[in-house]
This record gives C-alpha cells, structure tokens and sequence, in this order.
C-alpha cells in the first residue's frame, strides 16, 4: 500500500480538483494537518483512502432560484446544497441565505459539519446548503415567495431519513416556517424534514439558544480541566445574532461579565458588563426593531467603536459572528491583554495564522466542538419528530449539557500532547474522524 501523502502533497491535489475556493482548502488543511500523522500510524484507515474520499461531497447540486419581487420583477439567485458524507446518518446542516454564500463557503461548513456531527454522538452525516440571495431589507412577502420557489427544488433532494436542513445566518425562524410550510404543500406529509421549526409546530425548546450556551458550557469544561471556573471572569463576544445572544445569556447566568457585542457596522464596549436587563433591550433592538448595535450604546452610556472587539482586555473570549473575523494581530492582542481561553461560537472564525497562535498559548476550543450545541439540539428535534414527543426546557438543556461534556472528553482523549494543556483542535479533528471512519470502512468502497 502506498504510504501517507505529506500535507503538502495532500493540499495541492485538493487545491487542483478544487481551484478557488479558498474556505474550504482553510478548513481542510486544519483537519489534514493533524489527521496525516495519525494516519500514518493508522494502517486501516490510510490503505482505505479515508480522508481523500470524505474531502469529495457525495454530490454538490446547484441550482437557479426565480422568484418575483414586490415591483413585479423577476428575480433569479443560485442555490446549493452540498451533500458531504452520510456514513453515521442523513445528511443534517443549515441552510445559510447571504451575498457573499459560494458554493466553497458551502464546502467549508459541510466538512466541518462531518466532524461536527460526530463529535456530538448523534446518528447525523453532514452537509450544508444556502443561496446568495440576502434578506435583509427584503419584505416578508418577498421572502417568503423566495424560500417557497427554492424549496420547489430543494425538496426533491431532503427528507427525514436523507438530508435534514436547518437554518444558519439569514435563516431564522421566519424562513424556516416558510420553506417547512412549502415542503408540506409538495410532500403532503409531516415529517422532521427540516429542523429549527417554531416550538408550535414541531421544534424543540432550546434550540434557539442551543449554540450559544453550547459555547459556554464547553468553556465551562474547559476551564474546570485547567482548575478555573466562569464565575466573575469577562467575556468579549463578537456578533449580535441568536449564538452571541445567548452566550451573553448564559455567562451572565453562571456568573460571568459579557463586556461586548457587535455588528457589521462596529462593536459595544460596556465596562460595567452586560446583564440581563440590558440584555432583554438588545434582544428587542435585532429580533423586533432590526436596529444597530450602536444603539445600544446611546442608550447606556458606553462606548461604540468601528471595527471588532479583539483589542478590548478580557479573560475568555467567543468570536461568534463569521468565518475569518479574527486575524493573528487581533490573536496576539487577545494573548498578551490576559485572555485564557477562547471558544469559537461561530464556524471558522479565526484565520489560519491566529488559531496557531491561540492554540499554542491559550485554551482554543475550535467551532467542531464549541458551536456544536446547535445541531446537537437540531438531533434531538429530529428524534422528538420521529417519536411524536415532546421534551421540556430542562431535559432538553440537560442533554445539551451531558452532550458538550461528553465532546470535550473526546477532545481531551485525542488532544493530549504532552504540552502544558490540551490540543483542543487536534481532539476534535481525531475524535470527529474516527467514528466516521469506522462506518465508512465498515460499508466497504462506496
């Protein structure tokens, strides 16, 4: 058999059967760089090209999206659904709705989502899917008509026990009851065939906040594992939406000081911290009023600065905004202000350059691990759907709990290194792989 490719051989033939797409080759060179040495050492998953084969999505369909505005005007937009692997379960991952969504963004996020999924014990394959188009300054009618013209396509390709959407940024609730409400009008049935539905009609509790407090439960347990805990420590968050929303909510409720958010447009600094009155008041500012961060800081007397909040001095942090909004300047800042630990809310938000410095200094907790409360809960919607139950705040809360604790075991198991604390990343990359790996070797060469 022949021997393990170098991770430079590696990368350029992914770099040649993928020309461009720079997001995904990011994110396979993280999980490559730690997977080929363990392959190396690992005959029977080498010699079955594991790797090599889960970097190929089973089948990327894209497709034109028409649709007719509030003018009358014919509008047309791409959409993609990427189908990576569903060697553990259906294929499950967001729908994303945004400008800048390309089918390699898309590839990024269903890898990760391979990784993600199995880290959570859950019988779910990954995939993730979405379109350009953007709604934001569009009417609810506009996107409803939107959502139902892409679901007329969509739902050919998804379904309870083959490819389960969900939403993801530009996907909330308002778009998931319209593309649920268009797949039941072409399937006539009621299935579990999209998750993060409104609790009336079949979604779970929780699972708006699930990636959020996903984020602080994982930090929790890694600060338990260096001896330390959250109470009194300050958090800088990036974003406003549901996953920094909630992560404010549950520090603030473990004892902990969120000191910022932020948006598109700039950051809020407020020194005396963030509680959860004044939470409830930005709840209302992006939820109800759509409005601007920077509101939040005429309102309460503190600082609005442009740009991010890596600079402001805190002890954890939890980017949770985008893909690639924290540079290696901005790593190196967060290092030297005091920052302990950083767990990722949001999927690849770190460059390549400041994860290295993060990972060799601080705590690092990659997306994989700390953002996977969100489709832990999606799981447990699914499987609630497919038993015709119905599970309350707490017990939800309970297996979110148990399933975060159970992921930093697995990172801790394939994280140790020897060094002064755990590999969080090399944890996750390993722990992820190996039980996608067993199924794929299992179901022979297909």
């Amino acid at each position: 058999m022949e021997s393990c490719p170098t991770l430079r051989q590696f990368m350029a033939g992914l770099r040649k059967r993928n020309p461009g797409q720079k997001e995904f080759h990011q994110a396979v060179q993280e999980v490559a760089a730690d997977l080929l040495p363990f392959l190396a050492d690992h005959a029977r998953y080498r010699d079955q090209c594991l790797l090599e084969r889960l970097t190929e999505p089973d089948r990327v369909i894209s497709f034109r999206v028409s649709w007719t505005d509030d003018a009358g005007n014919v509008r047309a937009n791409r959409a993609w659904r990427v189908q990576f692997s569903n060697a553990i379960g259906p294929y499950k991952g967001g729908m994303r709705f945004h400008s800048s969504v390309t089918e390699s963004i898309l590839k990024f996020l269903g890898f990760e989502q391979i990784f993600k999924n199995s880290l959570t014990g859950l019988p779910m394959g990954g995939a993730k899917g979405g379109s350009n188009f953007n709604p934001k300054g569009k009417s609810p009618a506009e996107v409803m008509r939107f959502c139902q013209a892409l679901m007329t396509e969509l739902h050919h390709y998804i379904g309870p026990d083959t490819d389960v959407p969900a939403g993801d940024i530009g996907v909330g609730a308002r778009e998931v009851g319209y593309l649920f409400g268009q797949y039941k009008r072409l399937t006539h049935t009621f299935t579990g065939a999209i998750t993060g539905k409104g609790v009336d009609f079949g979604g779970s509790v929780g699972r708006t906040e699930a990636t959020g407090y996903g984020a602080v439960y994982f930090m929790r347990e890694m600060l338990k594992s260096a001896g330390q805990g959250l109470e009194g420590k300050t958090a800088i968050i990036s974003g406003s939406g549901n996953v920094a929303i909630y992560c404010a909510e549950k520090l603030i409720q473990l004892g902990a000081k969120p000191i910022t958010l932020s948006d598109s447009s700039g950051f809020i600094h407020d020194p005396d911290g963030i509680d959860l009155e004044k939470l409830a008041w930005i709840k209302d500012l992006k939820e109800v009023r759509r409005g601007r961060i920077s509101e939040y800081a005429d309102h309460f007397k503190c600082t609005f600065s442009p740009g991010r909040p890596w600079q402001v001095p805190a002890q954890i942090a939890f980017p949770s905004a985008t893909q690639n909004e924290l540079n290696a300047d901005e790593a190196r800042a967060l290092i030297d202000n005091g920052c302990i630990a950083l767990a990722e809310g949001a999927n690849m938000p770190c460059e390549a350059d400041a994860q290295h410095l993060l990972r060799s200094n601080i705590l690092y907790a990659p997306g994989k691990a700390s953002n996977a409360g969100g489709v832990a809960v999606s799981g447990l919607e699914q499987t609630q759907n497919a038993q015709r139950i119905y599970w309350a705040l707490p017990e939800v809360d309970d297996k979110l709990q148990t399933i975060m604790h159970t992921i930093h075991q697995k990172c801790l198991t394939y994280g140790q290194n020897g060094g002064p604390r755990p590999d969080y990343v090399k944890g996750a990359n390993i722990g992820g792989f190996i039980k996608v790996a067993n199924a794929l070797e299992a179901c022979g060469v297909v």
